[in-house]
């Protein structure tokens, strides 16, 4: 366990990688006095609810739609449809914004606003792939709005010979290319803006909402003050020929609102193309898209855990209200064709036009700077947390005063390529598929939130529920496919991508993975269900306790077993001696990262399980009994051979252990406190021929009988530092290996049983290591003793009965005979078994062995039960070692329970 008075985690951007971030890391007053006298750092950190959250969202959800789109709306979709598609619209950001209060409300938030809030939730992978393209749909709605001030201002200022405003005023020229220029003139001046600051940027919006609502103020005041007018509309029509277009404005009329209540989609002017409701609701939602201009303002904000909330709901509200108001008011004073043919007739039906011209400009520029600085500040947070290297690392660089001038340009840079698009309304549609999505990643990010039943999950907003969360995500998914099915689909697959460069790219964080509180959440709800009560032996699968001493000496072992596992419980055991009552903490606590990253490097699908105890016998014990959960425990323990040969350090001959590897890491990755070097060091080198043994024959041999009586199937391994092709990186199929199964107990001659429990046992571990990937393709053989020389034939029954037995068991392997009379000639007779078997008998059969296995890749030997007195325990070992000698990687198994089945 920690030290009871470590601070608690911070959950800063940089996470532990501050160092890196240009800043040094945090250090108390206590432990460095000097840094008292060291000049206060600038805190960037100055803005309240209502300057840094409410202007912001309020002036990036009026944007272009409230003064440029109103009539389009209205006029194409009518009142009904119109309202429907704003109650629609806002129904989904409520939701959203029910999940964005819950999070930002649940702790600490940094710069980045939603990418911040969505990475710390649901790790980095899909944070940043969700960052990432909630930075391009702020940069194209960047665009977007720069587009719209631009058709403001060209409506005004533009040439055109047909108007009849003075041609004085009438003095820009219009086109592609000089609407590309007018936009990079504007957003050259957003640049110089945001590289200021954002907060002359928040202090001046305030003035820019104050020019907005006066300008409302006066569209209403002129909808009552303005006597019903005519109009004629001029629009280029094919062939340089002007198209003159009559249409009027009414005042409040019931003949006009009756008129407009229903749809009428037809031809946009601005794009040649037939309308539907879905380009208009993609149209209208970029209104409602600004409300994470808060949000992303929260590396700004003096309290965003309070202002967020606060500041977000009062702009939505306000924002509703204004907006149904103005439907109501053009669909009851405007008729169809004024609506559909102008979008910027609110100018000509003002008392004074100017008016509106001002709340035009300020509206548009103010949602154009605050996409802008919304942009930098993900695209900052997403260089600062390193996740896609390179390419975005200069953009973490910050002024002193904390603005991240090179993001600004980053932004601006991609800003002014979306302007050649030419048309607001041509990339209304990904801008707005681009935002659903987002929104509904914030709505994800909360469900798993709430899914998790996480603790420390207690969010001071209340008003929420994962109903309301799913519900978000739902809407969000169903809109973006009504909206534009091929962008919508784009954009996932895009996000998928993301979703999988990041995972195979970025380092491991230290923020806490939703996903693993995810996963918790459901094991633990199938454990429950996996009934020890209703296990059967068609559905056996082993389940492996292996015990290692020294990793250094044990890595092909252990990689070997991995593929022993089928899918099965996998867990490395080690004993660490001692005594708990002599020490001021448990020693085994600290190791277990060493050996989590040991697990890591082999790349093999382990748990680890380390216990503290006087022995190793005893210790054994207790992991046999409590390690594994419910269904889910070892029901085989594996040991590595007790001999006197000198183990060979693994280490030193893997690449994934060398020095080299340690020049590929990156500085920023985040290894759980466990480097290369520190891994190395913390595995003791291997035991030498002077080393003492921490292990007696008799403890091995009793760990052994244990195991027997606990009724777990015992393997042991010899040689397996001779195998080769195990590793991580191995091409290895096995179509050039060999499988050698010696069923009999070779240490009982006159025991001719090939179908007790333990030989069959020995066969299914050998048909279950044939299965694995690489050893999918290997030969299997299995040898059969026999004496030829009695005269009997009862051998030929025999092996036929064995032939029938591996067809019913689907095990497809080549049987060997083989003759053994010279072996068992060696033995004692048969009343004198009780005595030790004689060293020319053991010796006989380890060259009958090398005989016929000696190129195999691993063999499977039958283990004998070990012997009941201690003082056997040493003899017992020798028999073994005596038999194994020299023989290549061998696996003697001794098993007890029954795994073969041959019904359905």
């Amino acid at each position: 366990m920690s030290n009871e008075h470590t601070p608690l985690l911070t959950s800063g951007v940089c996470g532990l990688t501050r160092a890196t971030c240009g800043m040094a890391p945090e250090t108390s007053p206590e432990s460095s006095p000097q840094c008292s006298s060291a000049p206060p750092t600038k805190d960037p950190r100055r803005l309240n609810t209502f300057f840094g959250v409410m202007v912001p969202t309020i002036l990036s959800m009026f944007s272009i739609v409230l003064f440029l789109r109103t009539g389009f709306v209205v006029g194409h979709a009518g009142l009904l449809q119109g309202l429907l598609m704003v109650v629609v619209a806002y129904t989904i950001i409520s939701l959203t914004i029910l999940s964005i209060c819950a999070i930002s409300t649940n702790g600490a938030i940094k710069g980045g606003g939603a990418y911040y809030m969505i990475s710390r939730s649901l790790g980095p992978e899909f944070g940043g792939s969700i960052g990432l393209m909630f930075f391009l749909a702020k940069v194209c709605a960047c665009g977007e709005y720069v587009l719209g001030l631009v058709e403001a201002i060209l409506d005004v200022f533009g040439f055109d010979p047909d108007s009849s405003v003075s041609e004085s005023v009438r003095v820009l020229p219009q086109g592609y290319w000089y609407t590309v220029l007018y936009s990079s003139v504007i957003l050259l001046l957003c640049l110089i803006v945001c590289l200021v600051g954002a907060h002359i940027y928040s202090r001046t919006a305030f003035v820019i909402l104050i020019v907005v609502t006066v300008s409302l103020l006066s569209v209403f005041i002129s909808s009552v003050a303005v006597k019903p007018m005519s109009f004629n509309i001029t629009h280029p029509g094919p062939g340089n020929v002007t198209l003159h277009i009559n249409a009027s404005y009414t005042g409040y009329s019931a003949k006009t609102l009756r008129d407009n209540l229903y749809s009428g989609y037809s031809l946009d002017y601005s794009t040649n193309s037939i309308m539907s409701f879905a380009t208009v609701f993609a149209v209208m939602f970029t209104s409602c898209t600004g409300i994470m201009a808060g949000a992303n303002m929260s590396g700004e904000l003096k309290t965003p855990s309070v202002s967020i909330p606060r500041g977000t709901v009062a702009a939505v509200l306000y924002t509703f209200t204004v907006y149904v108001l103005l439907f109501m008011m053009v669909a009851a004073t405007c008729d169809r064709t004024l609506l559909i043919q102008d979008y910027g007739f609110l100018q000509k039906i003002n008392l004074w036009p100017p008016f509106v011209t001002i709340g035009i400009y300020c509206a548009s520029l103010s949602a154009a700077m605050c996409a802008m600085i919304g942009a930098s500040r993900i695209l900052h947070a997403l260089a600062v947390d390193h996740l896609f290297g390179l390419p975005l690392a200069p953009a973490a660089v910050k002024s002193s005063s904390g603005n991240p001038w090179v993001a600004v340009l980053y932004t601006w840079a991609l800003a002014q390529a979306v302007v050649f698009a030419g048309q607001l309304n041509s990339i209304a549609s990904l801008v707005t598929v681009f935002y659903l999505l987002a929104f509904a990643a914030v709505d994800l990010a909360c469900l798993a939130l709430e899914w998790a039943s996480a603790p420390n999950f207690r969010p001071t907003f209340q008003y929420f529920s994962w109903h309301t969360c799913l519900l978000g995500i739902l809407s969000c998914l169903v809109m973006m496919f009504v909206i534009n099915p091929v962008y919508s689909s784009g954009s996932i697959v895009l996000l998928l991508l993301l979703l999988l460069f990041l995972h195979y790219r970025s380092p491991t964080s230290s923020w806490g993975y939703i996903s693993q509180a995810l996963i918790f959440h459901q094991v633990r709800k199938y454990l429950l269900m996996l009934d020890v009560r209703k296990d059967h032996v068609k559905f056996w699968r082993p389940q492996v306790l292996l015990m290692v001493a020294n990793p250094r000496s044990s890595c092909q072992l252990i990689l070997f077993v991995n593929q022993l596992k089928k899918g099965g419980l996998y867990v490395l055991g080690h004993v660490q001696l001692g005594d708990l009552d002599s020490l001021p903490s448990d020693p085994v606590q600290q190791q277990y990262n060493f050996w989590l990253s040991l697990v890591d490097k082999l790349g093999v699908k382990a748990f680890v399980d380390l216990t503290l105890s006087p022995s190793v016998r005893q210790g054994t014990q207790h992991l046999l009994r409590i390690t594994g959960l419910g269904g889910m425990k070892p029901n085989t323990l594996i040991l590595g051979f007790y001999d006197s040969c000198i183990p060979e350090d693994f280490f030193l001959q893997d690449s994934a252990f060398c020095s080299a590897s340690m020049e590929q890491g990156t500085e920023e990755e985040y290894n759980f406190g466990v480097d290369l070097p520190s891994l190395q060091a913390h595995f003791p080198p291997v035991r030498h021929v002077e080393s003492p043994r921490w292990l007696s024959p008799e403890e091995y041999v009793g760990i052994i009988s244990d195991a027997l009586k606990m009724n777990k199937n015992v393997c042991l391994g010899r040689y397996f530092f001779q195998l080769e092709g195990e590793e991580k990186d191995s091409k290895v199929d096995g179509s050039n290996r060999t499988i050698d199964v010696w069923p009999l107990n070779l240490l009982q001659p006159a025991s001719c049983d090939y179908e007790d429990v333990c030989s069959l046992f020995l066969l299914q571990m050998a048909c279950v290591l044939n299965m694995s990937t690489r050893w999918r393709h290997a030969r299997m053989r299995i040898f059969l003793n026999v004496e030829t020389k009695s005269g009997s034939q009862a051998w030929v029954v025999n092996e036929e009965t064995f032939r029938e037995l591996l067809k019913k068991l689907r095990i497809r392997a080549s049987i060997k005979i083989v003759p053994w009379d010279s072996v068992v000639h060696h033995a004692l007779p048969q009343g004198e078994q009780a005595q030790p078997l004689s060293e020319d008998f053991l010796t006989a059969v380890n060259s009958l062995l090398k005989e016929h296995s000696l190129q195999a890749a691993v063999r499977f030997l039958y283990l004998p039960r070990p012997p009941t007195q201690p003082g056997q325990a040493q003899q017992y070992i020798s028999q073994l070692e005596t038999v194994t000698n020299r023989l290549g990687p061998t696996l003697l198994i001794h098993g007890v329970t029954p795994v073969t089945y041959t019904d359905l």
